[in-house]
């Protein structure tokens, strides 16, 4: 399987608060298009529920453990094994695009991690997981800076 995980991260493996993004960057919002778009997107419910609109050119799969309602355009899975086996079909990259919970379930999965690494800090009540940084081959993609504040564009493969 083809598991990416795509996001943004403070220095504290800060992810968002009150189910929004902490920082929101012209920047990094190009790049997660870039990466995602013409590809499949997999998310936690609070996740979809906090998109403006269904993303273009993207097919979403929500996992969700209870019923719900959802555009017809959307897949909802009810769990991770039936979701993995629907990765497994696709046979192509599949971006991990939150939200927490979604994170962490996916950790053992992945084989490359693009991750926006923020050089600020905030008040957060969801996190990235920590990962063992030497199972993975680093490459930054990218330095910017917008608002005064630094972050990088990095890729890291599974070793």
């Amino acid at each position: 399987m083809n598991i990416t995980i795509i996001a943004a991260v403070g220095k504290n493996n800060e992810l968002g608060k009150n189910n929004d993004l902490i920082w929101r960057f012209k920047e990094d919002m190009k790049f997660f298009k870039e990466s995602t778009t013409g590809k499949p997107i997999v998310m936690g419910l609070n996740t979809f529920y906090s998109l403006p609109k269904l993303l273009p050119n993207r097919k979403h799969i929500v996992l969700s453990n209870v019923p719900v309602s959802l555009p017809e355009e959307v897949t909802v899975v009810n769990s991770m094994e039936k979701l993995l086996r629907l990765i497994h079909s696709l046979d192509q990259e599949v971006m991990i695009i939150g939200g927490a919970s979604i994170y962490h379930q996916f950790m053992p999965f992945a084989n490359k991690l693009l991750l926006t690494e923020i050089d600020a800090s905030s008040e957060a009540d969801v996190y990235f997981p920590a990962f063992e940084k030497s199972e993975w081959e680093k490459k930054i993609l990218s330095v910017q800076e917008e608002n005064g504040i630094t972050f990088e564009h990095v890729e890291y493969m599974k070793k």
